[in-house]
């Protein structure tokens, strides 16, 4: 069974991201034009904040591959193997239910109401019936317009033609899904906001 792989990260996300460091970064070059010596104390701050910003907004990404799905969120990263899913959801966001728990994807967050407005039923055409939930209805963020929707189909569909061949007839292996924490991430964060507090506070 072929299959391409999908990598998706907001563009939206990543703009975001780039305006913010750009801003910083002027800010932290008129800081040492100014004053050099008051620098030192607020310059932290200013990279505080670009590097929140990196990290919510720019890291976030899905990678649907052949054997799995690899979600990067802010301080985590989830590998979930095809037989782990149970169902996939977008209430909140697009989101894994696993046997093992939920896994969200901070990269596809459901879309607002502005988004949602215009939505038709053609917008809902071919969308799995799995994404129905117990009434049968579709929720806004299941339509194949709208990120969230798409890549729920995506994934879903894959997910379905491996189920109705049987390939997860041979059960889920407990170690093949992972979470690898981003400790470096976690690291600088909270040395930049000690470094913070102690540039405003002395």
């Amino acid at each position: 069974m072929s299959f391409q792989e999908v990598f998706y990260r907001p563009v939206f996300g990543r703009v975001l991201t780039i305006v913010t460091i750009v801003v910083c970064a002027l800010g932290i070059v008129g800081l040492f034009w100014s004053d050099p010596a008051a620098a030192l104390r607020y310059v932290w701050p200013i990279i505080l904040v670009a590097v929140v910003a990196w990290a919510l907004f720019w890291r976030p990404s899905l990678r649907v591959q052949e054997h799995g799905i690899t979600v990067e969120n802010v301080l985590r990263t989830h590998f979930v193997p095809w037989p782990s899913i149970v169902a996939i959801d977008t209430r909140y966001s697009l989101t894994l239910h696993t046997a093992e728990g939920r896994v969200q994807v901070w990269a596809a967050p459901s879309p607002g109401r502005h988004r949602t407005l215009g939505l038709a039923p053609k917008d809902f055409d071919g969308v799995s019936g799995s994404a129905r939930g117990e009434s049968g209805g579709l929720r806004p963020a299941d339509a194949m317009s709208v990120p969230t929707g798409n890549l729920a189909q995506l994934i879903r569909g894959h997910w379905e033609r491996l189920r109705d061949a049987g390939a997860f007839a041979s059960g889920v292996d407990p170690e093949a899904s992972t979470v690898t924490w981003h400790w470096a991430t976690i690291v600088v964060v909270a040395a930049l906001a000690a470094a913070t507090t102690i540039g405003l506070l002395v």
